[in-house]
């Protein structure tokens, strides 16, 4: 590679920076002129209706894991959060965060690359909000986190895939995932619960892979989901988005407090 192949000789506009990661971008991003993805994450609903259940976001200080492109930490920061915290591991999803922040001025957001496990298990922070969004099912140990979770914030949204067996076997794309891998037993801080073996497969191969740092990951049921959060002290749950048939496995979002 020629060093030099990295500068840009043309002038300086927001489409030079995002096309650092031309082709690898999910999300359609805001304005007019910009081409990136094309999947509407920077007007998803279940920002406004997490803020519907759980109260406006102007003043709180939120946590936000794995924003992945910034999409929901835009809408927050846009709806007068006053400080948002936004940990990723991904390295070139971070980056695409610091784009995106500096792109439409995000003064009250801010990102940090690294595990938010081992940020959970350490910090004295709270937070009035936590938002895991897409993070849950790409865990390792998912009752860990609604744990660690519980321990830094009495208010959380998730947005989970979980294990559905019956959907799992009527579904060949879904079922080649969890084939051969089976389930087991497992308890975690006196929860006793069921996790379900997923296999990324060749999804490891795509550059633009969103998925957890390990080659496979543990899921669910949504009743445990939610029996989780209760052992952990949240209640009031309200539902929504519950997409029983979405293509990579059935999906819901969960408001919960404290």
């Amino acid at each position: 590679m020629n060093i030099l192949d990295e500068y840009i000789n043309a002038a300086p506009t927001h489409q030079t920076a995002i096309d650092i990661f031309k082709g690898e971008w999910l999300s359609k991003l805001p304005g007019e002129g910009i081409t990136a993805g094309d999947k509407p994450l920077f007007d998803d609903a279940r920002i406004p209706w997490t803020e519907k259940q759980l109260g406006s976001f102007k003043g709180l200080r939120i946590l936000e894991l794995g924003p992945y492109e910034a999409a929901h930490t835009y809408m927050m920061d846009k709806r007068d959060a006053d400080y948002i915290l936004a940990i990723e591991m991904n390295t070139r999803s971070f980056l695409k965060c610091l784009i995106v922040k500096e792109i439409y001025d995000m003064r009250n957001s801010h990102f940090m690359l690294g595990n938010f496990i081992d940020y959970l298990k350490n910090t004295s922070d709270k937070f009035d909000i936590c938002i895991a969004s897409g993070v849950l099912y790409h865990m390792i140990n998912p009752a860990e986190l609604i744990y660690l979770i519980s321990r830094v914030s009495n208010k959380v949204m998730l947005w989970t895939h979980y294990y559905d067996k019956a959907f799992i076997e009527e579904n060949p794309t879904a079922f080649e995932h969890f084939n051969g891998a089976g389930s087991m037993e497992s308890e975690y801080m006196g929860f006793s619960h069921v996790l379900y073996k997923y296999y990324y497969h060749t999804a490891l191969d795509c550059i633009s892979f969103c998925g957890g740092s390990a080659p496979y990951s543990y899921w669910m049921t949504r009743e445990d989901v939610l029996l989780c959060l209760k052992h952990f002290g949240y209640g009031s749950f309200q539902i929504g988005f519950d997409h029983t048939s979405h293509p990579h496995g059935p999906a819901f979002c969960v408001t919960a407090i404290k």
